[in-house]
């Protein structure tokens, strides 16, 4: 299985960004994801400074997807999907369906997580469009995987977000700037000091929700790198990892070395436990709540 980084989901610095990915080149990560899908407001990195980290990253080995917004909400931002649909040099992970719209036809595409793919009629769909990979559905299990994979069309690989705190909604308006009473248009971009976004919790202080933007995530980690079996088993050719602000290149190599059975399964999920800024969950996966852990031994614990 090749291992992915998907595209970065907080607003951080400009040099914490680069130096992010100077670390990133040097890990055993195949695939790398680049660009700016939550929020248009972010332009701390404009279109010509990703492909910039993409052409080192390119020259590094790795294999570079430019990945779009999941909202369009004005001019702009179908301007800016178009440069990215246009650039020429990079695949094109389209993460609604006005970026298909721009792709099909003319280049082959990555069909994103976003795009609701839950059966083999749309994947056969978006694969006559010119897909040539596509992201599960984060919530999906791998029960409901199972028919999607036996009806793929051929020439179409499988990829499965594996770990990270889940993006499970998004909105037009911004939790964040709500969040610290302004107005979206105002919001002075305070995204920025939540590095990992800003956590929600419930009245008796359990983790609940993380808002980002015009995000929101699971507070919970998924982490699937326990189930590496069942995710070959199923027949998935990429595993997603979600960059975080600290161990992103440590979980990487972890990964690697789990897929390569130089670290046993359970060894890895215990030292995953210092890396990860709250507890894990894959109760997707196994077809539950997702805020579940389904332990190695088969024993359940609500999280």
């Amino acid at each position: 299985m090749k291992l992915a980084l998907g595209p970065i989901l907080y607003y951080w610095p400009r040099e914490k960004l680069q130096a992010y990915y100077e670390e990133i080149a040097a890990t055993p990560v195949d695939i790398v994801y680049l660009g700016e899908t939550v929020c248009s407001r972010r332009h701390v990195m404009r279109l010509t400074d990703w492909l910039e980290v993409a052409k080192m990253l390119a020259a590094a080995g790795k294999e570079v997807v430019l990945s779009t917004l999941t909202l369009i909400e004005s001019e702009s931002d179908l301007k800016s999907l178009r440069r990215i649909a246009e650039n020429g040099d990079y695949t094109v992970e389209a993460n609604d369906m006005g970026a298909v719209h721009c792709l099909a036809g003319h280049v082959p595409f990555i069909a994103g997580p976003y795009l609701n793919i839950y059966n083999p009629q749309t994947l056969d769909l978006i694969a006559s469009l010119g897909a040539r990979r596509w992201v599960m559905p984060v919530e999906m299990s791998h029960e409901a995987l199972q028919p999607l994979q036996l009806y793929r069309p051929e020439g179409i690989e499988t990829e499965v977000f594996s770990y990270g705190r889940l993006p499970l909604a998004f909105s037009s308006r911004c939790f964040t700037a709500r969040f610290h009473n302004l107005p979206k248009d105002d919001c002075r971009f305070l995204c920025i000091n939540d590095a990992d976004g800003k956590a929600m919790r419930t009245r008796e202080g359990k983790p609940f929700l993380v808002i980002n933007g015009t995000q929101t995530q699971s507070a919970l980690v998924y982490n699937l790198i326990g189930d590496l079996d069942s995710l070959e088993n199923a027949g998935v050719n990429v595993l997603r990892i979600s960059p975080q602000s600290e161990h992103s290149a440590a979980i990487i190599r972890l990964f690697r070395d789990c897929i390569a059975q130089r670290v046993s399964r359970e060894n890895a999920v215990q030292q995953m436990e210092m890396m990860m800024p709250e507890a894990a969950c894959n109760g997707y996966w196994h077809g539950r709540p997702g805020m579940e852990q389904i332990f190695l031994a088969g024993a359940m614990q609500n999280e």
